[in-house]
């Protein structure tokens, strides 16, 4: 079995979220310049956004990045056909099965790693030709599942013969630690990235990532059957209340629409959707990616040695 890195093409295994109009060619650039795999996240962009980022990332990185697919956006069959025009080397990912896109992408060489909140989806993907999976906790911002990553990760390694690279949860040496030692072969990280000077998010976004607490976050949209993990701020906390007195769904979004990007360029600390995971309360300030992606691993290598001889 390859690790990550050898995966890749990467220093570190070490693979950048989707983070939907956050994970733009700036951002994925610069987590590949520090070591790490980038990603363009598609979000819910049509194909010339994605095509536009792609050629926008290779001016800023020659190393190799990919890019993220949300496989329920109506422009996930146009841009997997823009990943194979372009050339990209890896695909990510989420909501769904690629299963369609998979003859295509293996064709054109394309590695394909879905985003699995269960062992079912892992298990099937991995029939369908994926070359790892990124188990997924729940303590991760955005869309999430229901199982926490130290209970799915474990059980996703002894379902799949590929890697798994654990996400949720990881802001220091000590969840990278704790991934390798749940089975991983390395990690997906999203909101401790947030906090970096390349980060291309609003001031204001950054604030609210460095001034978070343990109990920072809630879920909003499990009665849609759509969760997803925001800072707490007016606009989720009056989205849990018309939903606990039964809202309905076009009530629900018409609060929502564009909140994602209210916080992401505007700032508005009021009526944004600032998605982040559980772990914003460990992070303490805005760093340059460098000092975070190092911070992440140097050290790492010696106590995941000993991990293996245990």
């Amino acid at each position: 079995m390859k690790n990550i890195t050898e995966l890749l093409g990467c220093t570190y295994p070490l693979i950048q979220g989707g983070m939907a109009n956050i994970a733009t060619a700036q951002l994925a650039g610069a987590v590949c310049e520090a070591g790490g795999f980038g990603i363009i996240g598609a979000g819910g962009n049509d194909p010339d956004w994605v095509r536009r980022e792609i050629r926008a990332c290779r001016e800023l990185t020659s190393k190799p990045f990919g890019v993220n697919i949300m496989l329920m956006s109506p422009h996930a069959a146009g841009i997997a056909k823009v990943v194979v025009e372009e050339k990209i080397p890896v695909v990510t990912t989420g909501a769904g099965n690629p299963g369609i896109y998979m003859e295509a992408w293996k064709q054109a060489g394309i590695k394909v790693i879905p985003v699995v909140p269960t062992v079912a989806l892992a298990q099937r993907v991995e029939r369908a030709g994926a070359d790892a999976v990124i188990a997924e906790g729940t303590e991760s911002g955005g869309h999430i599942g229901e199982l926490t990553t130290m209970a799915l990760v474990p059980q996703v390694v002894d379902a799949v013969k590929i890697p798994v690279v654990a996400a949720g949860g990881i802001a220091d040496q000590r969840g990278v630690l704790a991934a390798f030692a749940l089975g991983a072969k390395g990690v997906q990280v999203g909101t401790v990235l947030l906090a970096t000077e390349e980060c291309p998010i609003h001031d204001n976004y950054k604030k609210m990532v460095v001034d978070a607490r343990d109990t920072s976050t809630v879920v909003t949209g499990r009665q849609t059957g759509a969760p997803v993990r925001v800072l707490k701020n007016p606009m989720a906390t009056e989205y849990l209340e018309l939903a606990k007195n039964g809202a309905t769904l076009e009530e629900l979004e018409k609060l929502t629409l564009g909140s994602l990007r209210r916080a992401v360029f505007d700032g508005n600390v009021e009526t944004g959707s600032f998605m982040a995971g559980q772990i914003a309360g460990m992070v303490k300030k805005v760093r340059p990616m460098k000092e975070v992606l190092s911070s992440l691993f140097d050290g790492v290598a010696a106590y995941k040695d000993s991990l293996e001889v245990l």
